[in-house]
């Protein structure tokens, strides 16, 4: 897909999968006995679209669900995006929107990176230098720094009551490609240290001398939820689009490419120390 669902929209569609499962019967024999085409259900159940409470209500009455779960099923389909804290700046893409919001739903994101700092991890510094070369100086500077702050809001999942639990890889190229500057990069070594330190960041480091490793294709990140229904997806950003994997073999593909990066990886430890050491050369 070119654009990510939402989160709501995602829980109400393995929600419904679950109640089909439940009930005994095949999204083929669910099209037939409703009057639809197969393709319509199974876009349903993949939160490929929204559901209409009408078409909600041919499937509670089929799958015999109880009243007192009705309600709540129609809610989401009802709210199928909640506004967030991102809704407030204009403009602000819609695609760019839908990753934030399963960006702020997840409890976990794994995340390996090639050839820049992930963005939950970015100083302000850092960040700005990111951006304002992506948009190869053809923003006003207000554009830039809009971005610089939505990218900054972003890193508060880190720090609010349940913090998100972040898990990366960053290949040591990263570290080693001097953005912004010797300072900027130096600032920016010390604050992955920082972030390192807290419980719920992993950093590790894949050092050069690993040579050839299964990463090298380019980012990725594995999105987990907390919800029982609401499976893992990947993310995988691309220069025209963005692209969200949510087939089971291949969120597992990825699980395991990423097991074996953080197997080749230096350990937590010792990937802090060699970031303060880049920092000291710095």
């Amino acid at each position: 897909m070119a654009q990510g669902p939402s989160v709501r929209r995602r829980r109400l569609a393995g929600e419904l999968r679950a109640l089909r499962e439940r009930a005994g019967l095949t999204g083929d024999r669910v099209a037939e006995v409703v009057g639809w085409s197969a393709s319509k259900l199974s876009r349903m159940e993949t939160a490929r679209v929204g559901v209409r409470a009408k078409d909600l209500l041919l499937l509670f009455d089929l799958y015999q669900v109880p009243e007192s779960r009705r309600e709540a099923l129609l809610t989401l389909a009802r709210t199928d995006r909640r506004r967030g804290w991102w809704d407030m700046y204009d403009s602000i893409p819609t695609e760019y929107a839908n990753y934030i919001s399963l960006e702020v739903a997840a409890s976990e994101i794994k995340r390996y990176d090639l050839l820049l700092i992930h963005g939950l991890l970015q100083s302000e510094a850092y960040a700005r230098s990111v951006i304002r070369s992506g948009l190869m100086s053809l923003a006003p500077a207000q554009e830039v720094d809009r971005r610089v702050e939505i990218r900054l809001t972003r890193q508060e999942t880190l720090r609010r009551p349940d913090p998100l639990k972040l898990w990366v890889v960053m290949d040591e190229a990263a570290l080693r490609r001097v953005v912004g500057g010797p300072e900027v990069m130096r600032d920016q070594c010390k604050h992955l240290v920082e972030q390192g330190e807290r419980p719920n960041v992993t950093i590790q480091v894949l050092p050069n001398r690993v040579g050839a490793h299964p990463g090298a294709v380019g980012a990725f990140s594995i999105m987990e939820f907390p919800g029982k229904h609401d499976p893992a997806v990947v993310y995988v950003e691309t220069m025209a689009s963005s692209l969200y994997i949510e087939d089971d073999t291949d969120v597992h593909r990825y699980g395991l490419v990423f097991d074996q990066l953080r197997a080749m990886a230096l350990g937590p430890e010792e990937s802090l120390e060699m970031i303060g050491h880049i920092a000291e050369q710095l």
